[in-house]
């Protein structure tokens, strides 16, 4: 089944084939990097089970990665044409297993995919990556068969993510994916595994949806607005930055500052708003 795909050329070969290079507007950087791409790949879970949806394939060295390990359906979803090329040679080495959608990822309705559970896993492009998994959150709080996210951000960006009360890194990212999910980083990747090669270290995350607490929450619209704002300004005390509240009613005195807030304090915070 993977003998097609391991037959093709090396991403860089096809690459230079097409005359494809990096795009900086779309916050290309590509991984050629075979270990690193069949790790990332190997740690999405049930990838034999469920169809898996990547974000941002460019040459297809990670969606070559996911059919290699198995993938029982892999569909890309990418916004550059100009990869074409390579995707369609790699989807007719695929046995019908990689479907390929040429379009916005945020603007493509999941809900509408034909899957009805399915892992995302995905090199996301820096300039949009925060955005993609806050709409990704939001659709798990509401309910959406997503099951795994085994995602690559900025390290600084997986350090947001996994924080805790307390920590430097903690702030919206980690409130919003704490309140409904478990998130972890499974390893560090170096910038000199990419190219062109970033300015920064990244990190790959595994996001779990967890249904007992997307059960205790359900939208995460309202907390988001809170955190936004209170994040927004974390050096100020709440109280100096949403006046006319009662924060008795949430246990608190309002000199607290953003940073000292459980995200189940957000929750209480969104709900009596």
């Amino acid at each position: 089944m993977t003998n097609k795909i391991e037959s093709l050329p090396p991403v860089s070969e096809m690459m230079r084939e097409c005359g494809l290079e990096p795009k900086k507007q779309f916050g290309q950087n590509f991984l050629f990097d075979l270990n690193l791409t069949g790790r990332i790949a190997r740690s999405v879970p049930d990838i034999t089970k469920l169809p898996v949806v990547e974000v941002g394939p460019g040459p297809a060295g990670l969606t070559r990665a996911l059919l290699l390990a198995g993938a029982k359906r892999v569909i890309a979803i990418e916004k550059d044409k100009t990869t074409e090329p390579i995707l369609s040679r790699v989807m007719d080495a695929s046995n019908g297993r990689l479907e390929i959608i040429f379009d916005d990822a945020l603007k493509v309705d999941f809900g509408k995919l034909g899957v009805n559970e399915y892992a995302i896993c995905a090199n996301l492009p820096y300039n949009v990556g925060t955005e993609l998994l806050i709409g990704w959150l939001h659709k798990v709080a509401m309910g959406s068969p997503i099951k795994s996210m085994t995602l690559m951000f900025q390290r600084e960006v997986a350090q947001r993510i996994v924080a805790n009360v307390g920590d430097k890194q903690y702030g919206r990212l980690s409130v919003l994916t704490s309140l409904i999910a478990d998130a972890k980083i499974l390893f560090g990747v170096p910038s000199t595994a990419f190219v062109p090669r970033p300015k920064v270290e990244s990190a790959v995350v595994q996001i779990i949806p967890n249904a007992k607490k997307i059960k205790q929450i359900g939208d995460l619209t309202a907390v988001e607005q809170v955190t936004a704002k209170l994040f927004g300004q974390r050096r100020k005390m709440i109280r100096g930055i949403m006046s006319g509240v009662d924060w008795a009613q949430c246990g608190l005195t309002g000199t607290e500052r953003a940073e000292e807030l459980s995200p189940e304090t957000f929750v209480k915070i969104a709900r009596i708003l």
